[in-house]
Parts: C-alpha cells; structure tokens; sequence
C-alpha cells in the first residue's frame, strides 16, 4: 500500500469539511503532535463563528486525529457532529 506523504504547508491549504452536514469549517490553523510518539494527536481550525474584536479573542476548535475520516488531496473529511452549532 502507498502512503501519501504530507509537508505541515500542504496540510494546511487543506479545507476541512464535515461528513455529516458537509459544512466548510475552515482551514488548518496548527497541529497539537504527541512527540514521544511522532503521532499526530489532533488539528486546530479557528472557530469562524465567534468574531474576535479588540477586547477578545477568537476560539479553536480543537478535533481528535481519531475524529479524521479521510485526508485527501484537497480537503479533509470529518466526522464534527459535536463541533458544529447548528443555528
């Protein structure tokens, strides 16, 4: 089986989208890596809802790698059911 191989920059040019609901929920903003392990623990994405102003900040979302269905040339599939806030 061939393993694609993924630069930190690329990853981040990936659109992160909800299989359940197939909302766009932003771009990769960091990644929290476990580095006794070399694993990849979770991906950050900025909380486009919440409106950071002068007196606060934005929030993160913060998604488990075992919440990552599939990460593929463009995007990332997840399941964020919890994530999103349906208004």
């Amino acid at each position: 089986m061939n393993k694609a191989m993924f630069s930190i920059n690329n990853v981040r040019q990936l659109e992160v989208i909800d299989i359940n609901s197939g909302t766009k929920l932003g771009y990769i903003k960091d990644l929290r890596i476990d580095c006794d392990r070399y694993k990849v623990v979770s991906i950050i994405i900025p909380d486009n809802k919440k409106q950071s102003t002068w007196f606060s900040k934005s929030e993160d979302i913060e998604i488990s790698w075992e919440k990552i269905h599939k990460v593929g040339q463009d995007v990332i599939l997840i399941d964020g059911e919890e994530y999103i806030d349906e208004e």
